[in-house]
This record gives structure tokens, sequence and C-alpha cells, in this order.
């Protein structure tokens, strides 16, 4: 073997012991960044599943709330229909507030009215463990649901007295 092959040998094997170390060294500082991207996505994906479950959530308890007669029974509908569409779903709030906007319910029957709910639910995040990220976060989703003009307040009778306007 020539002087330019032994001194090539003798680079190549420095280089290889020089970086052998090297993999460990890069994994040990890329793996805590991975973990922390994987979290970040974990949070976010689960805010925004909340987000849209929230939404649905609203959208039942608007709905329940218009088909009910008084404005109690209003406020309860929307309360039980919020609870069924988180329960359905696998949600659960750490605090959960359904607001029920029965206003409208004081109005003639023929008169245009609608019945809004507000359904706000307390995510919690302690438990991705996440240096930064708050405890919990609450999301709130509004919507609207029109009430029937020619409702009735009791079953089966009209309001006596009154013709639709």
């Amino acid at each position: 073997m020539t002087s330019a092959g032994m001194t090539s040998a003798r680079m190549t094997s420095a280089t290889v012991a020089r970086d052998a170390g090297s993999v460990t060294v890069e994994a040990a500082v890329i793996a805590p960044v991975l973990v922390l991207v994987l979290l970040l996505m974990i949070a976010a994906g689960r805010i925004s599943l909340t987000e849209s479950v929230i939404d649905q959530a609203a959208t039942s308890a608007a709905r329940a709330a218009s088909l009910a007669r008084t404005s109690q029974a209003a406020q309860q509908a929307a309360t039980e229909a919020a609870r069924a569409a988180l329960a359905e779903q696998h949600l659960s709030c750490a605090e959960l507030a359904v607001t029920t906007d029965t206003a409208s319910f004081a109005r003639a029957p023929g008169q245009p009215a609608q019945v809004e709910v507000q359904v706000s639910c307390a995510l919690a995040l302690s438990d991705i463990g996440l240096p930064g990220l708050p405890g919990s976060v609450t999301q709130s989703s509004r919507f609207a649901s029109p009430l029937d003009p020619y409702r009735s307040t009791a079953l089966g009778l009209g309001t006596a007295g009154q013709e639709p306007a």
C-alpha cells in the first residue's frame, strides 16, 4: 500500500472516531423538540375538536329550546340537549354553562320570534403537560333558532281571543 493510501485510511478512521457520538447528541437535542411539537399538535387538535362540538351543542340546544312551549321548559330543554350533544361526542367540560335567551316567548303567537342559546365549555388542558399552556381554555358558541309563529303556549289550545298576525 502506498503512503497516500495509508494516509487516506487513517483520515477515514479518525473521522469515524470523531463522529462516533454525534448521533446520540443529535438525538438528545432533537427528541425534546419533537415531543414539544407533538404536544402542541395534540393541544391544537383538542381545541379545534372542542370548538366543533360546542357549535353542534349550541345548535342542538337552540333547536330543542325553540320547540318548547314555555320559557322555563325552553331553558331546561336547551340544557339537556347541550349536555346530551357533549356526551354523545365524549367531551367533558370542566365547567359548562348554557345560557338561554327566552325573551321572545313573551311575544304573542303569530309574531316572529326566536330563542338564542349560548353554550360555554371550559376545556381542561392541564393533562397535556406542556409548559406555558394554560390549565384550561373556555370556548363558547351561540346559536338562534326561530320560534314557530303559530305556536300556542298550552297544549292544543291557542291564546284565547287573539288572532295570528
